[in-house]
């Protein structure tokens, strides 16, 4: 008997792994998370500063962006009124997020559903149609800027945001 019971408890903890890895953070324009924990304070300075209120304080009070709150206009508010140095010129001007669409995407499920592609300024979304009333969201990462206004936007909830690498240009637009 305590055999099964073993093998239960050790199922039962393996089922509980997860395969997929975690989304990873998105941190404001600037900000190098490795290297957070040494350098910000947690004053909530970059949080003030953000004329769209999206930064807000994460996981050990370090500031992440939330995009159901708005979207990034990369004006450089949180960069500038940074004290403790968490903030870089170097790193603002490598902005490497993505926007990627889930399988929650409403269009994807035959719900005629625009918003991502309306809200999004650059035209970095574009619908396809595909067979069955459905359409398929495309996203050129070359004109998406990151910024989140889609996310913002979508009423299922079906944009996430990725890290690519970074293009190295001068500001975010």
């Amino acid at each position: 008997m305590s055999e099964r019971s073993d093998i239960s408890v050790s199922r039962r903890a393996f089922l509980k792994l997860s395969t997929r890895a975690e989304p990873e953070t998105v941190r404001p324009p600037g900000t190098n998370a490795a290297l957070l924990s040494e350098y910000c304070k947690s004053c909530g300075a970059c949080m003030e500063a953000c004329p769209e209120q999206i930064i807000i304080a994460g996981s050990g009070r370090f500031p992440v962006l939330d995009f159901t709150r708005g979207a990034c206009t990369f004006c450089g508010g949180c960069l500038e009124a940074c004290p403790s140095g968490a903030f870089s010129e170097d790193i603002y001007a490598e902005w490497s997020w993505k926007a990627e669409v889930t399988d929650a995407c409403l269009s994807l499920q035959g719900v005629s559903c625009r918003a991502c592609e309306d809200a999004c300024d650059p035209r970095a979304i574009r619908f396809r149609l595909a067979l069955g009333g459905k359409s398929e969201p495309l996203i050129d990462p070359h004109q998406c800027t990151g910024c989140g206004a889609c996310a913002y936007q979508c009423p299922a909830a079906a944009v996430t945001f990725k890290r690519t690498e970074p293009n190295k240009k001068e500001k975010p637009a």
